[in-house]
Parts: structure tokens; C-alpha cells; sequence
């Protein structure tokens, strides 16, 4: 299960915070590096949370983002773009939580989700802008 969510919480974060199809995501050396690094965090809070992911994670899970066709768009990003309430608390919000459960650092997770937060709460009605 960690290792789809590896996959879901890192690309949908991106992907929302970009606004960008995956084919554009992949290709920017900076929002690949930003990918990787977001996968790099979420598999720290696996291990310190006592989770064992496979040794290749990141990069077999690059490899899936590299197979999907560019146009690609994450449920996650459509719902922040229409304002709709999101996977924003499950995704990279959690990553957050978790990471500072066990004491980590997780600045890209929750740099995504302090950043779209205000366009979650919005959506769910708890603040107007």
C-alpha cells in the first residue's frame, strides 16, 4: 500500500501544486528532481515509521510515471483546479503529519499542502474567498 501511495501522494502533489500534465511534470529537470525528493520523504517516514519498501521504490515508481502518456492529469490536481474538496488531507497533508510524528522533516510534502490548503478549505467550505 506504501508503495502506491509513494506513487499517488508524490505525483498528485506536483502535479496540484503545478498545474501541469505529467508529460510537462517528468520532462522540467526541477519538478522531476521535486518528484524524487517527495518520494525520498515519504520512504523516510516508511522506514522510521517501521515500513519496509522495496529497495528500487523511487525508481520503479519513476518508471510508471515515465510510461503514463503526457496528457496525464492527477484526480488531485482536477479537483484543486475546479475547486473541489481533494485528497489533499490523505496525501501529502498525512505525509506531513506522520513525518512529524516520528521527528522528520518532510519540507516539500508540507510545503504542497501549506500551499494548497487554502484552495481545500475553500472547497470544503470553511473559508471564502
Amino acid at each position: 500500500m506504501w508503495e502506491k501511495f509513494l506513487f499517488i501522494a508524490s505525483l498528485s502533489g506536483v502535479a496540484a501544486i503545478t498545474r501541469a500534465p505529467v508529460g510537462v511534470v517528468r520532462s522540467v529537470p526541477e519538478t522531476r528532481l521535486m518528484l524524487e525528493e517527495i518520494m525520498k520523504e515519504i520512504c523516510s517516514v516508511a522506514i522510521a515509521r517501521n515500513i519496509h519498501l522495496k529497495d528500487d521504490a523511487i525508481n520503479s515508481t519513476m518508471s510508471i510515471i515515465d510510461r503514463l502518456p503526457p496528457a496525464t492529469t492527477t484526480s488531485m490536481q482536477r479537483d484543486i483546479m475546479e475547486g473541489r474538496p481533494s485528497e489533499l488531507l490523505a496525501h501529502n497533508a498525512a505525509v506531513a503529519r506522520l513525518g512529524l510524528e516520528v521527528g522528520l522533516p518532510v519540507p516539500l510534502n508540507s510545503f504542497i499542502y501549506r500551499s494548497l490548503l487554502p484552495l481545500e478549505l475553500c472547497a470544503r467550505g470553511k473559508v471564502a474567498f
